[in-house]
C-alpha cells in the first residue's frame, strides 16, 4: 500500500471529524495513552493566552538554545508550510517524521475499526508534535496552547510551568462573552504547586481564582517580578535578581511583556535548568517571529509591514506602533478578516494612523474568511468616513496599494493569519527582502 504523504495526510485529517474544533481531552488522551504517552520532555513550558503566545514561545525557544539545551517548540497556526508548527532545535520537522507520526496516530485511534476515535486536525497535529518530541531526547519542551486551555489537546500534558500573556475577547463561541470566563479557561493549563506566569498587568478575576483554586505557585508581572527602561535596553527583575537586556527584535510594544514572562517562566525552573542571564541577553536580541510586525524593503518602494493581528488587543498595539514609529506619507491597510471576528473592534485603534484600506476577501482560502463585499458593509458600518477600496483577494488588494503607494508611504498587511501568510508569499515574489528592524525608545 502506497504510503499517504504530508499534503494527503493533512486533507485526510480534514475529513475525519465533522467539526474543525472540537474542545475536550477524553478523545485525544485516550489516543495518547494507547501510544504509551510518553513525555515529551523533561522539562515542559505551556504557553497560553490571548495574544503573544507564539512571540513567547519564541522567546523561550531562543533562550533555551543559547544556553545549550535541546528544545523542542510547537506552535500553530503556521504560516507558509505546515513543517513550521514543530521544530526540534530550531530546525521545521520535516514530512518523513510528520507522516511516520500520523500513520501512529491513526494506527492507535483505531482508524479500521467500527468505533474508531474522530480526532480534529488540530489533535493530530498536537499529538504528533509530542510523539515526535519524545523521540527527539530533548531537554526541554514548549508548548503553545490553541484555543483555550482547559481543554485544548496540549493541557493532556501536565505542564512544569505555565505562562498565561493576555486576556481579551476572542473565540467567544468556545470561551464565553466576557474577560472572566476567558480566563477562566485559559487557567486551566495551570496545575497544582507548579509555577504559573501571569505576564499580563490586568488579568481577569477569573484567571486569578481559578489559579488560586487549582493551587498553582501565581507568579504575577507587577507583583513577584517586574521590568523597567533604561538608557541602553530594559532591566528585567525578580526580588534581588536583575538582568539587563537589549531591546527585542521583534518591535512590538508588547514584545517586552512577552520576553519579561518567559525569562520569569525560566526562573522559577532554574533548579532544573539553570541560570544563565548571558543566554538571556543574547536571545532577547535575536528572538524572530515572522509576521509580527515584520518589515521588508524594496528599493524605490514602499515598505510592507506584515501582522497577525486579528481582534481588538492586538490592534491596539498595533496601532499604538503605528503611533509610535509615523512615516513621512500615509499608511495604506491591507485587511482580511475572519467571519467571527470582532471588525468594528479591530479597526477602531487604527483609523487615526491609515490613510487608505484596501481590503480582501478570505472566503477562497477557508470556509471561515468574509467575503469583500462583507467586509466592507461591516466596516462602512464601523467607519462610515474611511476611504475603502474592495478586492476578490489579498493579493489583488497588495497590488493596488503597491501600485498607489511611493517611497514615503508604507503598506500595512493584516486581520489574519491568511493575510500574513498570502502577504509574505506576495513580497516574497515581488522583490521585498526582510529589513532589519529599528528600534525606537520602548516605554515600559
Amino acid at each position: 500500500m502506497t504510503r499517504r504523504t504530508l499534503l494527503q495526510w493533512l486533507d485526510h485529517q480534514q475529513s475525519i471529524h465533522p467539526r474543525s474544533v472540537e474542545l475536550g481531552l477524553d478523545r485525544v488522551g485516550a489516543v495518547w495513552q494507547r501510544m504509551g504517552a510518553p513525555r515529551p520532555a523533561p522539562v515542559v513550558i505551556t504557553v497560553g493566552g490571548t495574544n503573544g503566545k507564539g512571540s513567547t514561545v519564541a522567546f523561550l525557544e531562543a533562550m533555551l538554545t543559547a544556553d545549550g539545551k535541546r528544545v523542542g517548540s510547537y506552535t500553530s497556526p503556521h504560516l507558509l508550510r505546515y513543517n513550521e508548527r514543530v521544530r526540534v532545535m530550531g530546525e521545521e520537522a520535516g514530512d518523513a517524521a510528520l507522516v511516520d507520526a500520523f500513520e501512529r496516530i491513526d494506527a492507535a485511534r483505531g482508524a479500521t475499526a467500527t468505533d474508531a476515535i474522530a480526532l480534529t486536525y488540530f489533535e493530530f497535529g498536537t499529538l504528533a508534535a509530542l510523539w515526535i518530541f519524545a523521540q527527539s531526547k530533548l531537554d526541554v519542551a514548549v508548548l503553545e496552547v490553541g484555543l483555550g486551555g482547559r481543554l485544548d489537546a496540549v493541557n493532556i500534558i501536565d505542564a512544569d510551568a505555565a505562562v498565561v500573556t493576555t486576556i481579551d475577547l476572542d473565540h467567544q463561541d468556545w470561551l464565553g462573552n466576557d474577560r472572566d470566563s476567558i480566563g477562566r479557561e485559559k487557567a486551566g493549563i495551570f496545575r497544582a504547586a507548579r509555577p504559573a506566569v501571569i505576564g499580563t498587568r490586568a488579568p481577569p478575576a477569573g484567571l486569578l481564582v481559578e489559579a488560586r483554586r487549582i493551587g498553582a505557585e501565581v507568579i504575577r508581572v507587577g507583583i513577584e517580578y517586574d521590568f523597567s527602561s533604561h538608557a541602553a535596553g530594559w532591566r528585567w527583575q525578580y526580588g534581588k535578581v536583575a538582568v539587563d537586556l537589549p531591546a527585542p527584535a521583534l518591535l512590538a510594544p508588547c514584545q517586552i511583556d512577552n520576553a519579561a514572562a518567559a525569562i520569569a517562566a525560566l526562573y522559577t525552573l532554574r533548579d532544573r535548568l539553570g541560570w544563565n542571564p548571558a543566554a538571556l541577553v543574547a536571545a532577547v536580541g535575536s528572538a524572530r517571529l515572522p509576521a509580527r510586525l515584520q518589515r521588508l524593503h524594496k528599493p524605490g518602494a514602499a515598505d510592507l509591514i506584515v501582522d497577525v493581528a486579528h481582534n481588538p488587543q492586538a490592534a491596539g498595539v498595533l496601532g499604538e506602533w503605528l503611533r509610535q514609529n509615523p512615516v513621512r506619507g500615509r499608511t495604506l491597510a491591507v485587511f482580511g478578516a475572519l467571519a467571527d471576528k470582532d471588525v468594528a473592534g479591530i479597526v477602531a485603534p487604527l483609523m487615526a494612523h491609515i490613510g487608505q484600506w484596501f481590503l480582501g476577501g478570505l472566503d477562497a482560502d477557508t470556509p471561515r474568511g468574509l467575503p469583500v463585499q462583507a467586509l466592507r458593509a461591516r466596516m462602512r458600518a464601523a467607519a462610515p468616513g474611511a476611504g475603502i477600496e474592495v478586492h476578490t483577494g489579498i493579493a489583488a488588494a497588495l497590488y493596488a496599494a503597491a501600485a498607489q503607494a511611493d517611497v514615503r508611504d508604507r503598506v500595512l498587511a493584516f486581520g489574519s493569519f491568511f493575510v500574513a501568510a498570502t502577504a509574505l508569499q506576495w513580497a516574497r515574489c515581488n522583490g521585498w527582502i526582510e529589513a532589519e528592524p529599528a528600534h525606537p525608545v520602548s516605554k515600559v
